[in-house]
């Protein structure tokens, strides 16, 4: 590809990220979103998260893990833990980090 090439699709790239993000702020009216799809936008953060998350906790290389001895699955359930008994962000996080931490340096998991 050369110099010319390049720059075009540099810009081509650029100005269709900002159109893609600036789609909503354009038009001088609020935009009608149906009530279905609204309430379905609540839920998005959550399954995002969990589509990220969850993968990372059950599998190793793309396998799912084939024992229970993965620090991973204890670090996991004492955050959630946490989180259903205090409802703390910064909590669920120290108390998940702690959990893995210690077993991975005591027990080599």
């Amino acid at each position: 590809m050369g110099p010319w090439e390049a720059t075009i699709t540099i810009l081509g790239l650029a100005a269709l990220t900002v159109l893609a993000r600036a789609f909503f702020m354009l038009p001088e009216r609020e935009m009608p979103l149906p009530a279905w799809l609204r309430k379905g936008l609540h839920y998005a953060p959550l399954a995002a998260l969990a589509a990220v998350v969850v993968p990372e906790v059950v599998m190793t290389q793309g396998q799912l893990i084939q024992t229970f001895k993965d620090a991973r699955l204890y670090a996991a359930a004492a955050g959630a833990a946490y989180y259903f008994w205090k409802r703390g962000i910064l909590g669920t996080i120290v108390t998940g980090s702690t959990v893995l931490l210690t077993l991975k340096l005591t027990l080599g998991w």
